[in-house]
Parts: structure tokens; sequence; C-alpha cells
């Protein structure tokens, strides 16, 4: 079943980067290893060679991942994007019910989400509470520990 997942150019371009180096430089590598350790002698007997294919086959499960990340990735038109409502790509400035404090996030999809660089995902429990609310909007999120409530004070598009 593919799950189609939405992305930025920078987000898109970053996944293709890492399947890249995945191929162009760890494979190799990979095949390197494989290649030293049957070097060595007798394979029935050989950990080093064992551990090289193991690690040779968790890298392809990961290049096969990525490839079907990327085959069902989709890129957002940023220009097209509704700005009167929080949409994927969206930053949006909130004030803290309880305490008061103002604070700014972009949604993004779950791989580029970043917390430090303000950039939250989609499908975190604050992302989801946030989508679809327009300017003025309440929203009350369900957290682990609680309720939060934020005001939706701006939303705009970088």
């Amino acid at each position: 079943m593919s799950n189609i997942s939405y992305y930025t150019q920078e987000g898109l371009n970053n996944l293709r980067e890492e399947l890249n180096h995945l191929k162009d430089v760890e494979r190799p590598n990979a095949s390197q290893a494989i290649a030293e350790a049957r070097d060595k002698g007798d394979l029935s007997e050989n950990a080093e060679y064992d551990a090289a294919k193991e690690a040779q086959g968790l890298l392809e499960m990961k290049i096969a991942k990525l490839e079907e990340t990327l085959s069902n990735a989709r890129l957002i038109d940023e220009s097209q994007l509704d700005t009167s409502k929080v949409l994927v790509l969206s930053t949006v400035k909130l004030k803290n019910q309880t305490n008061g404090m103002e604070m700014s996030y972009t949604l993004v999809a779950e791989s580029e989400a970043d917390l430090a660089s303000g950039k939250i995902s989609v499908s975190s429990p604050i992302g989801k509470g946030l989508l679809g609310k327009s300017v003025g909007d309440v929203a009350e999120i369900q957290v682990p520990n609680g309720t939060l409530k934020f005001d939706i004070l701006e939303i705009t598009r970088d």
C-alpha cells in the first residue's frame, strides 16, 4: 500500500542526497568490507564476513525504504496554498493561554521536522491540533500530560 507524503523542495532534495550517498558511498564501502573479509579465509568461521554481509543487508533495506519513500513523495506547490488557515508549510504564531508565552512553528512533513529550528510534524499532536485553524481560533490540543490551549495569532507562508 502506498503512503503518499508531501515535501518541500528542500526536504525532497535532502532525501535524494541521502539516497545518492547510500548508493554511491556506503554501498561500495559495504562491498569492499565483504571482499576484505572474504580474503581472510574460511567463510564458515569468519565472523567478520558474517558481520559485513549483515551490514550490507541492512544498508540495502535502508536504500529500498528510501526509494519507496521517494516514489511516494509529492512536492508541495507553496504558491497554491491557502493562507487563511493552517496547512502544511504554514508558519503559525501562537500564544499559550496558560503562561502567555508566544511561539512560532512551521508545520512540515514528518521527515523534515526539527524542533530546534521551529519545524514540527503535521502528524505530531500539536501539528494535528493546529491543522485547519484560522487566525483568532483557539486550538485545544491533547498532549500526554493534559490539554494545551493556544490562540492562533498569525498564519504565514515562508
